[in-house]
């Protein structure tokens, strides 16, 4: 009975303390419409978009090389050709296996990575392979590095249909074993010129063996373009996986009496991507337009094209008679421009700092305690067909002026192009220029007719006082 007194005391205490409080926010003193606190939804549509350059990628080592020829028939014709620097067989000095050697076949293996853009069902890729006129060694190289090559000899030549994600049956060549037949990952094989092989490894002059330095300097390395089988075919671009790419040499020795069969690989030791845009002019008008707000912008992989943004909207805002609860900014691809080519999967948005280099805005940056990286956003929404960024305390700073708006951009990236910090591996998404993903997105800039148009959405809180 003691603890059932105990109860029912609780239980009176309780229905007291809940029915004096007749409102859930009904804390403290009563809530009149004089000190009420609303949260109020404004659609800032004065948003200032324009189609912008990008700025130089540095392509060189990259996880994903492009390789293509694709003509937009949007934006023009981009063409991205691929400079290799090869190496000696496993990265050292090498010896010339002994007895009369006979080169067998030679293939350039190009790894595909995720990533194609264009069309890979009607287009023939004709890829052909040249030699390099100037040394490609391990050094940054950027996009608009114009490679010198030997364009009257070619080294490899082979006319395919990329099928970027069907594996290939090949022969393996086992040393003093019997060949087998292996199943390998989607890749690429150019025939490649045996008499280069045996001229710059097997039968080379002097001492270009004794180091990988030396070699490299005597072969200089190898330049690859790829044209489409048909002026008509619309083309596109591939990316390649370098890393894990390589050069084969399947050769026979003779040694006496002994006859055998052996392989041998060339690495590649750097590989860098050469990109050209030559724009349509629609694109050429809109990066000619550098004053007012454009009713469409373009965004561009592989180093082309970005959109500025500013808010000239927020001045009708008092700092000090706010809070901002969130803000997000909303871009809307325009309708079915994503019918055939679909738009770009991830975007990213920057600020620069008085500097003029890029920085994470405070919504991305993991030295802003207020941020929510985790849902600052950029990817792209198949169902509503939108992207979205979080940009509250970035906005909140700028009503507040805080910050400067030095400059605001949103700009193409991969999906892949994340970074972990080392504090607690937060990912925070690239804010660099991407070589890596060849997509495009037409989006609905400050068209007022448009239901689509870019916008600002802000929740705030007016403090009354």
């Amino acid at each position: 009975m003691k603890f059932l007194r105990l109860d029912l005391l609780t239980l009176l205490i309780s229905l007291f303390i809940f029915n004096s409080c007749k409102r859930q926010d009904g804390i403290g003193l009563g809530i009149t419409p004089e000190n009420q606190i609303n949260g109020s939804l404004i659609v800032d549509s004065n948003v200032v978009v324009n189609t912008v350059a990008e700025d130089s990628v540095v392509t060189s080592v990259l996880p994903k090389t492009p390789l293509g020829n694709f003509v937009d028939p949007d934006f023009g014709t981009t063409v991205a050709n691929v400079a290799l620097g090869l190496t000696l067989p496993n990265g050292a000095a090498y010896t010339v296996p002994a007895g009369t050697l006979t080169i067998d076949s030679a293939v350039l293996v190009l790894r595909y990575a995720n990533g194609f853009y264009g069309d890979s069902v009607a287009t023939r890729f004709t890829a052909s392979v040249y030699q390099l006129s100037e040394v490609a060694n391990a050094q940054t190289y950027y996009n608009n590095k114009h490679w010198q090559y030997n364009s009257g000899n070619v080294l490899g030549s082979k006319t395919f249909i990329a099928r970027t994600h069907d594996s290939v049956t090949i022969a393996s060549i086992r040393d003093a074993k019997v060949d087998t037949i292996q199943k390998v990952g989607p890749q690429v094989r150019i025939p490649f010129s045996k008499q280069f092989i045996y001229d710059n490894l097997f039968n080379a002059n002097g001492s270009q063996l004794n180091s990988p330095g030396l070699f490299q300097t005597a072969v200089k390395g190898l330049y690859i373009k790829l044209d489409k089988g048909q002026a008509s075919n619309v083309g596109g671009i591939i990316q390649l996986a370098l890393d894990s790419s390589h050069l084969d040499v399947f050769y026979k020795t003779v040694n006496g009496s002994t006859i055998d069969t052996a392989s041998t690989i060339l690495p590649f030791s750097t590989h860098s991507a050469e990109i050209t845009h030559k724009y349509s002019a629609t694109i050429q008008a809109a990066l000619n337009a550098t004053t007012g707000s454009q009713s469409t912008f373009y965004l561009q992989g592989l180093a082309g094209l970005r959109a500025k943004v500013s808010f000239p909207g927020l001045s009708q805002f008092n700092p000090d008679s706010i809070v901002l609860n969130r803000a997000e900014l909303v871009i809307t691809p325009v309708p079915n421009s994503g019918i055939p080519y679909a738009p770009l999967p991830k975007l990213t948005m920057y600020k620069l700092d008085i500097a003029h280099q890029r920085t994470y805005i405070q919504d991305a940056s993991t030295a802003d305690i207020r941020n929510q990286i985790a849902q600052f956003g950029g990817g792209y929404d198949k169902t509503h067909k939108q992207y979205r960024f979080l940009v509250t305390s970035y906005i909140q700073d700028l009503i507040r002026k805080k910050t400067i708006d030095y400059g605001t951009y949103v700009a193409p990236i991969d999906t892949t192009e994340i970074t972990s910090t080392a504090s607690g591996g937060v990912a925070t998404t690239n804010i660099g220029p991407s070589a890596q993903t060849a997509a495009r997105t037409i989006a609905v800039g400050s068209d007022k007719n448009s239901p689509y148009k870019i916008k600002l959405n802000i929740i705030y809180t007016r403090i009354r006082k």
